[in-house]
């Protein structure tokens, strides 16, 4: 995904103003927590509105004060600081006047309420955005510590099977390993030697009998790219004879495409 041009497309803008669908606020929510250039974006977004609503309002507010000093004959007059009363009949009744600018300095206050309030909800926005990607963080450094103790203890376990995967091909300078627990029937790879797959891509693992050559689909892995440690603990109820890597179209192929075989490791 090009972050950049996301950025440029104006579609922030639109959910800062909030005139996007659900569907589309719901998306672009998903996006701000994966990248932080995107939330970074939106909260600089948010911040130039709630300084220019700040600023206008302002400027309104005394513009509409000056025009009500002035109707009521309040006036700095030439400007040398001297106040100037007209002695002259007003040409309208002096309560006609006061309910006039009542009802203005009434509309004032509540619009400047309502900037108040506008802003307050941004800003209670940003801190629920910011809280709920600090609360993402903290579960996946939760998660990547639980896996890593689990990892540890399947190094250190005698009777884990380890099967190296090497590189295949026009994939030489690739590889991956696996760590074959059979006894809950599961495998971790460890995928680190692989590149990242291009987009609409996935990496497919294969289990596979050698005579006669029969793969088995383990699945793909789909959260490759979002996955800081490669790690990726896996379903195997097969009596695997080797273990290989393919890379498929999104959603992952019946059959291997061995043209795209990165990775491949026989069983001791």
């Amino acid at each position: 995904m090009d972050i950049n041009a996301y950025i440029e497309s104006g579609i922030l803008e639109l959910y800062v103003a909030g005139t996007l669908s659900e569907k589309e606020n719901k998306e672009v929510y998903a996006l701000m927590q994966q990248h932080p250039a995107i939330l970074q974006e939106v909260l600089e977004i948010e911040a130039a509105i709630i300084k220019l609503t700040a600023s206008t309002s302002q400027r309104d507010n005394n513009h509409i004060l000056q025009r009500i000093k002035q109707t009521l004959g309040f006036d700095d007059g030439d400007g040398d600081g001297d106040k100037v009363i007209s002695i002259t009949k007003p040409k309208y009744n002096w309560l006609t006047y006061t309910g006039w600018a009542a009802s203005i300095v009434l509309a004032v206050g509540l619009f400047w309420t309502m900037n108040q309030n506008k802003q307050l909800k941004y800003e209670i926005q940003t801190t629920e955005i910011q809280q709920s990607i600090l609360e993402i963080q903290i579960a996946d450094a939760k998660n990547s510590l639980e896996k890593a103790n689990t990892l540890i203890s399947v190094l250190r376990d005698e009777n884990i099977t380890e099967v190296p995967l090497v590189g295949q091909g026009n994939f030489a300078n690739t590889y991956a390993k696996v760590y074959w627990d059979k006894n809950t029937q599961r495998i971790f790879l460890d995928a680190q030697g692989l590149p990242e797959p291009p987009e609409g891509k996935v990496y497919q693992v294969w289990s596979l009998k050698l005579s006669p050559l029969t793969p088995t689909s383990l699945g793909t892995i789909d959260s490759f790219t979002t996955d800081k440690n490669k790690i990726f603990e896996i379903e195997n109820l097969n009596e695997s004879e080797a273990f290989g890597i393919t890379l498929e179209p999104a959603g992952g192929s019946e059959t291997p495409t061995m043209e795209q075989l990165y990775t491949l490791g026989i069983i001791s």
